[in-house]
């Protein structure tokens, strides 16, 4: 048995740890540019923080899905303002942006020249800029991974700059800064978190470290996300998420995904749909359709027995079996009110495009079996 695990240098999680987030940022450089989501106006904490130790920074917002335009944008404030580090705030779309901008800052040349299937996919080969990745958001664990995945729009895709001097220097997560989450937002990011522990458990890399990581993520996600939907202020609810977000990245970054993220690749750059609500029209039917080929054409591997403990763990029953965990995740997508892909303007006549680019995205590779263009066309009409 052989495998890797890699993951930030250092992990501070516990609610109230954000206090610490100015004398980390200040041991890491003395100007710094702070990458947030849209609202900017949420890291006034933690620009009050910088300005009492004196640490210097500029404010870059990432107003959507980070796009290659705005990471160049980034990357061109930073240069100007004389920024040595990077702080991200916010969720995963903050957090990829700063990672590739943290890249750049130090490895010179052009983003295409990194980029994966757009790209040269060249290898970074100089340390990041020190980073700072502080989550918002309960969902992608991308302050744990070490990739960003940045939107194309002229392309119409997602790509990925990928080195593991993208992983973050300091990975601080406070569960109390997802309190005020709305549930929409609580909902697709959670989505998110749960998917990729369930693929990353049942994937063709999956090996004794993720695993456990994966199984304790999924207790958690299982008792506390229907929780947190429908009380945003369950402080135990929201630690509980953050935590299984937290795993699911550790877990993807070194054993891989499946179908869903092999699907939500192309999805999320050909259609303005956020990356939670697509895994989350996914997920039941990625699950069906791979149980069912396993049954199919892997009736005796380990992968089918992998889906069985998902539904134990995520049922709470012994007996449980792979069908029960398929019910109780389109019950899950009920209750969080789930939209289903049509919301996103997805349609019948794009079934064939998108699939034939999922076939060709890297988290497809690692799926728990290899599906058929067929079986993948159904399961994306089915989420529909």
């Amino acid at each position: 048995m052989t495998f890797e695990f890699a993951t930030a240098h250092r992990v501070l999680f516990g609610p109230g740890t954000f206090k610490q987030a100015g004398a980390i940022a200040k041991q890491l450089g003395t100007r710094a540019l702070v990458v947030t989501g849209k609202s900017s106006a949420r890291a006034e904490g933690l620009c009050a923080q910088l300005a009492a130790l004196q640490v210097g920074f500029e404010m870059c917002a990432i107003t959507g899905e980070p796009t290659t335009d705005a990471v160049r944008d980034g990357l061109e404030l930073a240069r100007k303002a004389g920024c040595g580090s990077v702080i991200a705030f916010g969720g995963g779309s903050a957090i990829d942006a700063a990672k590739a901008i943290a890249g750049l800052l130090t490895n010179g040349g052009a983003l295409a020249d990194y980029l994966e299937v757009i790209g040269r996919g060249a290898p970074l080969t100089r340390p990041a800029a020190p980073l700072l990745a502080i989550p918002t958001t309960a969902g992608t664990g991308a302050e744990v991974t070490r990739n960003a995945v940045l939107a194309s729009p002229e392309h119409r895709l997602k790509a990925s700059l990928r080195s593991p001097h993208l992983l973050p220097r300091v990975a601080l997560v406070d569960p109390e800064l997802t309190l005020n989450l709305p549930p929409e937002l609580t909902a697709s990011t959670g989505m998110d978190a749960l998917t990729q522990l369930i693929e990353s458990y049942v994937c063709v890399r999956a090996n004794p470290l993720t695993d456990g990581v994966c199984v304790e993520g999924l207790r958690r996600a299982a008792r506390s996300l229907r929780r947190a939907f429908e009380r945003g202020d369950d402080a135990a609810a929201r630690e509980d998420m953050a935590l299984a977000s937290l795993f699911g990245g550790m877990a993807l970054a070194n054993a891989g995904l499946g179908a869903v993220h092999g699907f939500a690749a192309p999805i999320g750059g050909m259609f303005p749909a956020p990356h939670g609500a697509v895994c989350a029209a996914l997920l039941p039917g990625v699950m069906a359709a791979n149980v069912r080929a396993l049954r199919e054409r892997m009736p005796e591997g380990a992968a089918l027995r992998r889906y069985d403990e998902v539904a134990r763990l995520l049922t709470g029953q012994p007996q449980a079996t792979a069908d029960d965990g398929v019910a109780w995740t389109r019950e899950l997508c009920r209750a969080l009110q789930i939209v289903p892909l049509r919301t996103w303007g997805v349609t019948e006549g794009d079934v064939s495009g998108v699939v034939e680019k999922a076939l060709q995205a890297s988290s497809m590779k690692a799926n728990s079996i290899p599906l058929t263009a067929l079986e993948l066309g159904e399961v994306l009409r089915a989420a529909l």
